[in-house]
């Protein structure tokens, strides 16, 4: 059986978003189709995506001004010019309050045109789009609710976007209400990462991270959408490589509070890509990869690069991930990998293109929680 046609890109909420309206059911929830122009990955080649973000709390340990001063704003600075000096680059940002604050004052007028533009051409997505990731076990709907029109309001008057998934990678558990009030704000496909240890390895062992979420017993299949959970690694770029003691693909390091070291000089700042090490950290990218792309049941594997605070310094993170995908792709033969840099749109219309029939999840949660 073949998958949905899936929401067309662009379009807003309301009935038929997100999986509703006259589609098949239990397919694809909704996904979006094929991008125009897209490319197939090489023959046989496990294709991964690579997503840059960083994972930004909002009034964990440090304030909301705290943050701003040791990173936050320098996250939205770097990755604006970086994208800007590389055309094949991309980022995903997620929560809604430390952008607002940068677009409201830090941002030049020429910065303000250049995320415009990128917008425009997907390279710079909006993931959410609420001013923060909600809490889903102690949190009102109510309040949920609030906090995402208040972020969705502000992006549709200032780029006339609605986002259309979810990053929820953060959440101590996850509520069946969620995905609910996701389909009903527009989204296309939800992701999620934090449930119970044994059952996420018993889904990674089984394939069965994917499905179709119907998270309300009254509104059912009318209310269903495609849900992915992350694998073991989560949002976060996998730390440990072979040939360091340092963390790996954390080429800024990590922020320090509550100011920037004067010789940005950071902690834990990975082993830069030399001629020496290309090779050593392609070998260990592609093996991370390779792993993943075994506990789903489609060969596309999502690659999260970042984690907490990461690509305040976006400048030494590209110029570092540049070379080793071009590395990996001009040894693909080899590897059996191909790599790009990619948003969530891409990733979830590879796996539209799958046309593969998906299980269904009914209204049961994710909680309680338990890390192990």
């Amino acid at each position: 059986m073949r998958p949905g046609q899936g929401l067309a890109p662009g379009a807003g909420p309301g009935p038929g978003a997100g999986g509703c309206g006259a589609r098949e059911r239990g397919r694809d929830g909704g996904l979006p189709g094929p991008a125009p122009g897209s490319r197939l990955p090489a023959p046989g080649a496990l294709p991964a995506f690579v997503v840059p973000h960083s994972h930004m709390d909002v009034g964990w340990v440090h304030t909301v001004q705290e943050s701003m001063h040791a990173y936050a704003a320098n996250v939205y600075t770097s990755v604006t010019e970086e994208l800007n000096t590389g055309k094949q680059r991309k980022f995903i940002a997620v929560e809604q309050e430390f952008f607002r604050l940068w677009w409201s004052r830090v941002a030049t007028d020429t910065q303000k045109h250049q995320v415009h533009q990128l917008v425009k051409e997907g390279r710079l997505e909006f993931i959410i789009g609420g001013q923060v990731m909600h809490d889903e076990a102690v949190t009102h709907i109510d309040d949920q609710i609030l906090q995402l029109t208040e972020g969705h309001g502000f992006l549709y008057e200032t780029f006339g976007i609605r986002p259309r998934f979810s990053w929820h990678v953060d959440p101590f558990g996850a509520s069946a209400a969620t995905p609910t009030l996701f389909v009903l704000a527009g989204f296309n496909a939800h992701l999620i990462s934090r449930i119970d240890y044994d059952l996420k390895e018993d889904m990674q062992k089984a394939k069965k991270l994917q499905f179709v979420w119907r998270g309300s017993p009254s509104l059912a299949e009318s209310q269903e959408i495609f849900t992915h959970v992350m694998d073991q690694y989560s949002y976060c770029t996998p730390s440990h490589i072979p040939f360091s003691n340092r963390s790996g693909f954390y080429w800024n390091g990590i922020a320090m509070f509550p100011d920037s070291p004067k010789d940005g000089m950071y902690p834990n700042m990975s082993v830069p890509v030399t001629d020496a090490s290309l090779s050593l950290y392609a070998q260990t990218m592609v093996a991370n990869i390779k792993m993943r792309a075994a506990w789903f049941r489609t060969q596309d594997v999502v690659w999260p690069w970042g984690c907490d605070k990461q690509f305040f310094n976006s400048s030494v993170q590209f110029a570092n991930m540049d070379p080793l995908l071009a590395y990996i792709n001009n040894h693909s033969e080899e590897f059996g990998v191909t790599v790009e840099y990619a948003t969530l749109d891409d990733y979830f219309r590879a796996i539209h293109d799958r046309d593969i029939t998906w299980s269904i999840q009914n209204q049961r949660d994710f909680l309680p929680y338990s890390t192990g």
